[in-house]
């Protein structure tokens, strides 16, 4: 039983597999605390739009505007969001009432023929829908000299990418690992890529749950479902996107690792980033830093600090509300 009032909640939601899994997996943590719960499903723009990137329509904060008039018009108390899909700056408002423990955050390799970047065939098509995936995955191909393979967009739910795969569209995509274990797919991953060869993104692989700021009953329903340690760690890398002006417009890594992990006060977070020119024009810019935490604002601070030595280093952007 949760230590606040049983309330009567209403979770919005995607519709898709991975965000249907998402809302029944908060929906499962809140009823076994007394709770009860039910999901208000709902289409997204960013579901609608598929014949286009993401970069070129609004970003992923398409994913998340539907669920956001839900809550506002009071036909649901809470949203679920992959965390990489919310947008840094939330609407007035609104706040981020918790952030869970983290599932893997790394990028995968899926693809039926090819173990990894170097066993595609000659002129052979990856997929992806992440300009930072498309900038990482151009400089590993350049270092093993592979000039020919073409990265190509690909939009859709995780089905959908995975259906264009198998129909031969693509030789290889690369998804969240994150997805593909929620969903019990750990079976398609040819490789999982470690944050040194594909910085991950801000965020990813942790739920974050929204409500707005008034709500202080459902914060509080929320409160035992949260996880310090990821809550720090993405609120770091969050500050690197806020600071840079940051979307999924823009080809930006950022990535936290617990040098020393949080006690009950206190630890230790490294903190590394990179960008690269969407066009390929010049190399990956790369920074990184380290800082004792003892607090969200002290990880935000830490995130700050590394955008600025981004942006000294050479990459373009600046704070707005992207």
């Amino acid at each position: 039983m949760s230590d606040s009032p049983a309330l009567n909640l209403t979770i919005a939601t995607r519709e898709s597999r991975l965000a249907l899994w998402q809302a029944e997996h908060v929906q499962a943590l809140l009823q076994a605390r007394g709770h009860t719960v039910q999901l208000l499903g709902m289409t997204t723009q960013g579901d609608q739009i598929l014949d286009r990137a993401l970069s070129k329509v609004g970003g992923k904060g398409l994913f998340v505007k539907e669920l956001e008039v839900a809550l506002e018009q009071g036909r649901a108390d809470l949203a679920v969001h992959s965390l990489k899909d919310v947008p840094m700056e939330l609407p007035p408002g609104f706040m981020l009432a918790c952030v869970m423990q983290r599932e893997d955050p790394r990028d995968a390799w899926v693809s039926p023929h090819c173990a990894d970047l170097p066993d595609l065939p000659p002129g052979a098509v990856v997929g992806t829908s992440s300009l930072r995936r498309v900038v990482l995955l151009r400089e590993a191909l350049q270092r093993i000299g592979r000039h020919d393979v073409r990265i190509e967009p690909l939009r859709g739910n995780l089905d959908t990418r995975l259906r264009k795969l198998d129909e031969g569209q693509y030789h290889a995509i690369v998804l969240a690992a994150a997805g593909l274990k929620r969903l019990k797919l750990e079976a398609r991953i040819r490789k999982i890529f470690s944050p040194a060869e594909m910085l991950p993104a801000a965020g990813q692989g942790a739920l974050g749950i929204e409500v707005r700021h008034h709500r202080a009953e459902v914060v509080q329903a929320l409160a035992p479902l949260a996880d310090r340690a990821t809550w720090w760690a993405v609120t770091a890398e969050r500050a690197v996107s806020r600071t840079m002006g940051g979307s999924c417009s823009m080809p930006l890594a950022a990535f936290s690792t617990w040098v020393q992990p949080p006690d009950a006060r206190e630890g230790v977070l490294r903190l590394d980033a990179a960008w690269g020119d969407p066009e390929g024009q010049g190399p990956l810019l790369r920074s990184s830093g380290q800082a004792r935490i003892v607090s969200r604002e002290d990880a935000d601070a830490l995130g700050v600090e590394v955008a600025q030595a981004l942006r000294r280093a050479g990459a373009p952007g600046g704070r707005s509300a992207a």
